[in-house]
């Protein structure tokens, strides 16, 4: 049979209950604050690279567009220097590929060559060398002027009346804009070498075709 159990036993196993309750308790309570931290440093960890993801997406959206804006500029550009080139440019085929490991920045690259491109395509001006064809044009204008001048009075004189009174101040006019026309010869000629028909030239055409004025008129009295 049992024997039965004192009062002094039953009471320490209570307090052993007890204490296991509370220690059971403990760990409990410790177990849960341990998964809560867990799934805060998760909920982190998920939210982190979501964030991470999002940039990346948007980083790769942003480069998607640079690459399609670089990839235009790079098409115009080449596309203005075959048109500079002519017909040399049929040689130089399409765009270059990109260069593989670059890492400077595309947009500053494209600038500069935008800028180069710019300076190259702008006209200069006339070289010195051209001088003696710019009096050239002045002198052949002011020819040409003297030429249509007598051919006027010879008008007046061969029909008589009223024309012979006008055509010799219409020819008087005609041989002052001689120097003017050496300009349209002298424009060609800038055209043709991509250059601007700025001041010199202008006075070399002008003065040239001044001076021939002067002694046709002289030497026509």
């Amino acid at each position: 049979m049992n024997q039965p159990v004192t009062s002094e036993s039953y009471a320490a196993q209570l307090r052993r209950l007890a204490e296991l309750t509370t220690k059971v308790g403990e760990q409990r309570a410790e177990a849960h604050t341990w998964y809560e931290r867990q799934c805060a440093a998760a909920d982190r960890a998920v939210a982190d690279a979501a964030g991470q993801v999002r940039r990346a997406e948007e980083e790769l959206i942003a480069a998607r567009e640079q690459q399609e804006m670089v990839d235009a500029e790079v098409a115009h550009l080449w596309q203005q220097l075959r048109q500079r080139l002519g017909g040399g440019a049929r040689r130089l085929g399409g765009p270059p590929a990109p260069a593989g490991g670059a890492a400077a920045d595309p947009v500053l690259l494209l600038s500069r060559a935008r800028d180069l491109l710019d300076r190259t395509g702008q006209p200069g001006e006339l070289p010195g060398s051209v001088n003696p064809l710019l009096a050239l044009c002045g002198v052949t204008g002011a020819l040409l002027a003297y030429a249509l001048g007598v051919a006027a009075r010879a008008l007046g004189v061969s029909y008589g009346g009223d024309l012979a009174v006008g055509m010799p101040v219409l020819a008087l006019v005609v041989t002052l804009l001689g120097p003017l026309i050496g300009l349209v010869p002298a424009r060609l000629l800038a055209d043709r070498r991509h250059a601007v028909l700025g001041p010199r030239p202008i006075i070399v055409v002008l003065g040239a075709g001044l001076l021939t004025t002067a002694l046709l008129l002289v030497l026509g009295r």
